[in-house]
């Protein structure tokens, strides 16, 4: 498999490694957004977050609030990121991975959505959780 994060998981290639357990492995981030941002990925390969078995979900869930934790006891941020990329157009590397990004005054980080506040129907909405819920 030519996977990236397999690769750091079998040691073939290096990593600030923060956290290892039996089914997790947390490193920093080789971008660092911000000082300690860091990823949290299971060690069984899966592609996303919808392809991972959920006793993985929760072993690498539980990491990050442990990790989350760490950084906010090291850096002292003003507050965290938790964010995991699914398929296009933001997920760079398809192995399932969640980011803990510290923040920071002025860290020139943005993350952002569309605010659409008031721009739709309440029959809308509901025609929307509809939509969903059908499909659970």
């Amino acid at each position: 498999m030519d996977c990236i994060f397999c690769k750091i998981i079998n040691k073939e290639i290096p990593a600030n490694i923060v956290y290892e357990d039996e089914h997790v492995l947390a490193f920093l981030d080789i971008t660092q957004g911000t000082k300690g941002h860091t990823l949290v990925i299971p060690k069984e390969h899966s592609k996303n977050i919808l392809e991972t078995k959920d006793e993985l979900l929760t072993h690498v869930f539980q990491a990050t609030k442990t990790i989350a934790k760490a950084i906010k006891k090291a850096f002292n941020p003003i507050g965290l990121n938790i964010i995991n990329n699914t398929d296009k157009p933001l997920q760079s590397v398809f192995h399932f991975h969640v980011h803990i990004i510290p923040r920071y005054e002025d860290d020139g980080v943005i993350i952002k959505t569309n605010n659409n506040h008031g721009k739709h129907s309440n029959e809308e909405l509901s025609a929307t959780a509809k939509q969903i819920a059908e499909q659970i």
